[in-house]
């Protein structure tokens, strides 16, 4: 089974896209393996290399160790989260060990909103490519959801958001075992 790093651009407690996340983890079981990586970390700052933080290094071992990465964002002024941007900064130094080149992946988001974090995501797929990640871009995933999106076990309560989202999952699964 191929193990996923995990990044969601909310730090909220409450996030939609923390419980999207573990919705499409309940999808993926026996096919991948996710791991959070906790974006709560200093803004990018060259001259913290010298002594770089926990957080930062920590993210960079579970990238490395990855087979694939999925990175979830609501959308904040029609652009990707803060928290994935700083990620991503972060996970591309230092210069020639960057953590994402070469990466199956795939930027998916949701908001409340009609347009379910659409243009988050396009910036968000854009950066993706220009650090080297190898980005899955269909089916594309923007979702508009809320707290009554999920059923009582964390799940997609709607049967047709549901089976969507399997088959994303399962393109995903498929994108990530055939690039890794």
């Amino acid at each position: 089974m191929k193990t996923v790093a995990v990044l969601v651009g909310s730090l909220r407690r409450d996030s939609i896209n923390r419980k999207f996340a573990e919705a499409l983890e309940k999808l993926a079981e026996g096919k991948l393996k996710f791991d959070y990586v906790d974006l709560d970390m200093p803004l990018y700052n060259e001259d913290l290399w010298e002594n770089p933080p926990a957080a930062v290094t920590e993210m960079k071992r579970i990238v490395d160790a990855a087979d694939g990465v999925l990175v979830l964002t609501p959308e904040y002024n029609r652009f990707m989260s803060p928290a994935v941007k700083n990620a991503i900064d972060w996970g591309s130094r230092p210069y020639g060990k960057g953590s994402w080149s070469g990466k199956p992946a795939a930027g998916i988001g949701a908001t409340p909103g009609a347009l379910g974090a659409l243009a988050g995501i396009m910036s968000l797929i854009t950066l993706m490519g220009a650090v080297g990640m190898t980005v899955m871009t269909q089916p594309g995933v923007y979702m508009s959801l809320r707290d009554s999106s999920f059923d009582a076990e964390g799940g997609i309560a709607d049967e047709g958001a549901r089976k969507f989202l399997q088959g994303f999952v399962d393109a995903f699964a498929d994108w990530v075992d055939t690039k890794a």
